[in-house]
């Protein structure tokens, strides 16, 4: 299966696992909940370990792990919750997180510059959605007013240097 990361097309070699599904060798997503539960286990585990958390989930216990993990699945899990932004912003501003930070569930072509923006730099769009088409997402805007996680200086700061 292909994802938008880093601006691209690339094939995810990732596994995104539920509670209940077995373990599988290879680079693998578990739930947060999941990595609380199964910790040992996932630590002793063939392949990349990340974690799935929601917008309802305190980010407090994610981030004592944040060392473990070489992916953190941000669930959008409906189009109007805007939490998972300020997840990704947090992770990548104050909490330093450097690695893969990627946009799953209710995710579309229209949301992509702004998760990007606030630190997200790969998408698992919804089946529904065309991934040649939302790579020119990240061209629908040029400047910008506010600072965010992708350092993008504004434009009224650019007018005056």
């Amino acid at each position: 299966m292909q994802i938008i990361k880093n601006r691209a097309l690339v094939e995810d070699s990732w596994q995104l696992l539920e509670m209940d599904q077995p373990l599988v060798e290879g680079d693998i997503i578990v739930p947060f909940e999941r990595w609380l539960s199964e910790r040992e286990q996932l630590l002793a585990h063939k392949g990349a370990v990340g974690v799935k958390i929601s917008g309802g989930q305190a980010l407090s216990e994610l981030v004592k792990e944040l060392a473990h993990f070489d992916l953190i699945a941000l669930d959008f899990e409906k189009f109007a919750d805007g939490r998972c932004y300020s997840y990704a912003r947090l992770l990548r501003e104050r909490y330093h997180y450097s690695g893969e930070l990627r946009a799953v569930g209710d995710v579309m072509h229209d949301q992509l510059s702004y998760m990007e923006r606030c630190g997200i730099n790969s998408f698992m769009l919804r089946p529904d959605q065309e991934l040649q088409d939302a790579l020119r997402a990240f061209d629908d805007f040029t400047a910008y007013y506010q600072r965010a996680a992708d350092k993008v200086v504004p434009i009224q700061q650019q007018r005056h240097a």
